[in-house]
């Protein structure tokens, strides 16, 4: 990469990164960080990329999914197993329902740190420093807590690491085996009005499966019905902590953030002579590009070739994320501006952001109407722009929490308050998830449809 180096973004101005006040430590820290193992390895991120290249030509779909920020103290097995099975669950039913391979992707592993709309918060006539993520600061509102301490980031790389374990183990082990689908139900799934639904998609495969084994082919013989590829993602934002991550492979001179499979860029620091995008455009990783309304076209044109000078399919991956109202007035710009300068993305749609709202008990939500509304309106204008949606980036845990309002079980605004966990934006519980999958599958498969058919048009 030309005039690149692994520390050359200090030399461009950055947003959202803390001001640590022992700079001697943070290095301390950091220097120890660059000898621990990477999380991740090359092999594993170019394979990434190849399966997302499928998604770029229409033969596959993106699923990512996660905690909208991990927290030291939810951290638990259970909790890992629960957000892999739904993520699991949806990938099934989007499989299934619109005969598409998914490639399973988890905001997890590595999602701590988070930019925030304001540098303070205020409690009363009390103001702190606002709450960055668990790998930086604390959310207890005291003077000490709001400190950013590198120390924290030890923590965060080994429950990373611990957790990236985990999700191998299940990945590779047997959990994910077709033939145990039956296992991949949470107990309050089982109880929810999903739950009709996905039993008759299990009794389906089950039949489907009974067919094959009848023919001699099962997961004794076929890794592939017994095993997934599950890969890791978080937002590239403390770049001290990627910088450190970050590996030449000896096989290839290639670097790669080994700190998780992809990364992405956030909304809030894309800018084009910042150093976000001067990391970014030295890593091999496959990189997200997140898109709001404040997005113009040919910057983000510009962005994509800066990060990808050879346009390499499955490298960059655009991110909608305008509110269920502003798809129809943003994307169709968005989407000719890079058709116009020939460039290879993958389109994921992320409906969580831009339909932030407070309920009328104080709690920040997200109505689950307006989360399936701006799928469907961008499905609707990747259709009539002749481009394939082909990614759905949500924020979702596998625990039965009450952040999001509506769904199936009509969670209300009085709801909120009995299971509001999270330690910054509302997340889609598993019922949420799994409808969610249920009420979009039908959209991908005749967005696929067409897409296909469009593109053999040209050709």
């Amino acid at each position: 990469m030309k005039n690149w180096k692994l520390n050359s973004w200090r030399k461009y101005p950055v947003k959202h990164i803390p001001e640590y006040p022992d700079k001697k430590e943070l290095d301390q820290v950091l220097n120890k960080i660059k000898t621990f193992p990477p999380l991740v390895f090359a092999g594993e991120t170019r394979h990434l990329k190849q399966q997302l290249a499928d998604v770029v030509d229409g033969k596959a779909f993106l699923l990512q999914g996660g905690d909208c920020a991990e927290s030291f103290a939810e951290f638990h097995p259970d909790n890992i197993r629960d957000t892999f099975k739904v993520i699991l669950q949806m990938s099934l039913v989007l499989t299934y329902s619109a005969s598409l391979p998914v490639v399973k992707l988890g905001r997890i592993a590595g999602q701590f740190s988070k930019p925030r709309s304001a540098p303070t918060e205020k409690q009363g006539d009390k103001e702190l420093p606002s709450y960055l993520g668990d790998n930086i600061n604390a959310i207890d509102f005291t003077e000490k807590a709001r400190k950013p301490d590198p120390k924290r980031l030890f923590k965060a790389y080994s429950q990373s690491a611990s957790t990236l374990n985990i999700l191998r183990a299940f990945s590779k082990g047997g959990f994910a085996d077709l033939n145990k689908v039956h296992l991949w139900n949470l107990d309050y799934i089982k109880k929810s009005p999903q739950a009709k639904k996905f039993k008759e998609l299990e009794d389906k495969i089950a039949d489907a499966l009974a067919f094959m084994d009848a023919c001699g082919i099962t997961s004794d013989f076929n890794n592939r019905l017994y095993t997934v590829n599950f890969w890791t993602s978080h937002e590239a934002l403390l770049l001290p902590f990627e910088e450190a991550m970050t590996r030449t492979d000896s096989t290839t001179g290639e670097n790669h953030d080994t700190s998780a499979h992809f990364v992405w860029i956030g909304d809030r620091t894309r800018q084009l002579d910042g150093g976000h995008v001067e990391f970014c455009r030295g890593i091999e990783n496959p990189i997200g590009i997140k898109c709001g309304p404040t997005s113009k076209p040919d910057e983000i044109a510009k962005i994509c070739e800066v990060i990808n000078p050879k346009n390499e399919k499955g490298k960059i991956t655009l991110i909608s994320r305008f509110g269920h109202k502003n798809v129809e007035k943003f994307l169709p710009k968005l989407i000719r501006g890079i058709k116009k300068e020939g460039l290879n993305v993958l389109w994921s749609c992320d409906p969580m952001h831009g339909n932030t709202i407070k309920s009328t008990t104080g709690f920040k939500t997200r109505p689950f109407n307006d989360v399936v509304s701006e799928v469907k309106n961008v499905f609707a204008v990747h259709q009539a722009e002749g481009s394939y949606a082909g990614g759905l980036h949500v924020e979702m845990t596998g625990q039965d929490v009450t952040e999001c309002t509506g769904g199936a079980r009509k969670i209300s605004d009085a709801d909120l308050s009995s299971r509001y966990h999270t330690h910054c934006d509302p997340r889609l519980n598993s019922d949420q998830a799994l409808e969610l999958a249920f009420l979009i599958s039908d959209e991908i498969k005749k967005n696929s449809s067409y897409s296909k058919n469009a593109i053999q048009a040209a050709s």
